[in-house]
């Protein structure tokens, strides 16, 4: 993206990188991936389409060469986001990179970088972050599991792609304090959780004296930071997701006729897919602004990420349920593909914190400016 007073788009370069990852996708992650994984609760991911995506070199984009990387800039990562949620990607992608991957580059040593962003970028392992141990924020009262003499005891619990992942990076009690550390998942127990979206995985992860490494020591900056990130990251997967249920909606109006017109004709219809539009827009627009704070390192930051998180939630959520009210009777059953994007809404509105938590960040933020 070119500097912010002159465009927020995307350059030459990565726009033909957008395109070549949709073509991609839509030919390797059809709707056909989602819906077998929807179907089989428990397998978390389609290793096919996981396999091409390590072949495309997607999981090296933000990762620096001298780690294996290509060195490119997280705006390619924010535009190959865009396009994994246009079509539901039962992948990690965002686990392994937006959380993982992310915080060992975050607060990692050099040693620890050099030990496992190789393997990130290489797909060798699959990582996930396991912070949340009950409903509600994420606070020093809400999280009891603890590390001690450097081994790790207590229960995560949900854990995107948890069940999958070889590695996890844990927030956990050491010392009086909140910490990041790294774990191997070889012998922890994983529980499969049942979810509104099986082709993304969710479990209970219980660790038992298990062997960790420390990252961080100012968790709560650090911790803040890696949550600020992953946020404008995931907002572009729910505005991906959120303009292929335009899309769609778009497509089956025209196409269905009723008293012998086109179901688009009709003025009800009409406001639907305009209301989505403007949610749509007004959703690309703090993603856009959210993605330059993240390449430059802005203050801003913190208010662009709770902003993006707030507008693609509404905006995907929307765009997802009012597609299945254009479809009418058929959006609702298994054959049809609106389903799955509101099961895809769903999920993801809760990754990372759900959109109350992300509003009341934008509320403090936006406080905070005016104060400063």
């Amino acid at each position: 993206m070119r500097d912010p007073e002159m465009n927020f788009d995307y350059s030459d370069d990565q726009k033909y990188l957008k395109d070549e990852a949709r073509k991609y996708l839509a030919a390797h992650s059809p709707p056909d991936c989602v819906r077998a994984l929807v179907g089989e609760p428990g397998v978390g991911y389609d290793r096919t389409v996981w396999d091409g995506i390590v072949a495309q070199g997607w999981l090296g984009i933000s990762i620096p060469e001298e780690f294996g990387g290509l060195g490119l800039s997280r705006i390619e990562l924010c535009a190959i986001a865009e396009e994994l949620g246009r079509v539901c990607a039962p992948v990690p992608f965002a686990s392994t990179l937006y959380f993982f991957a992310e915080a060992l580059l975050l607060a990692g040593s050099e040693s620890q970088q050099q030990q496992w962003l190789p393997k990130v970028a290489s797909g060798e392992i699959i990582g996930c972050l396991a912070a949340a141990e009950r409903p509600g924020p994420i606070t020093f009262g809400s999280v009891e599991s603890e590390v001690i003499d450097g081994h790790l005891t207590g229960v995560k619990s949900p854990v995107p792609d948890g069940g999958i992942a070889d590695s996890a990076i844990v927030l956990a009690r050491s010392g009086g304090k909140l910490g990041l550390f790294l774990a191997r998942l070889d012998n922890v127990a994983q529980t499969s959780l049942v979810t509104i979206d099986p082709s993304r995985g969710a479990s209970t992860l219980t660790f038992a004296g298990t062997p960790v490494e420390p990252l961080a020591e100012d968790c709560e900056t650090a911790f803040a930071t890696l949550m600020n990130r992953a946020a404008v990251l995931v907002a572009f997967e729910q505005l991906g997701g959120a303009d292929r249920c335009l899309e769609m909606a778009r497509e089956f109006a025209l196409g269905r006729f009723a008293f012998g017109r086109s179901i688009a004709s009709y003025q009800a219809i009409k406001h639907k897919l305009a209301d989505m539009y403007i949610k749509n827009e007004l959703a690309r627009a703090h993603a856009y602004y959210g993605a330059w704070a993240l390449k430059e390192g802005a203050a801003e930051l913190p208010r662009a990420a709770a902003a993006a998180r707030v507008a693609a939630s509404d905006a995907y959520w929307y765009a997802a349920k009012e597609n299945i009210q254009t479809h009418g009777g058929m959006g609702f059953t298994w054959e049809g593909d609106p389903q799955l994007f509101y099961r895809r809404s769903r999920h993801l509105a809760l990754v990372g914190g759900s959109a109350r938590q992300w509003k009341q960040a934008l509320a403090s933020a936006v406080e905070q400016n005016a104060t400063a």
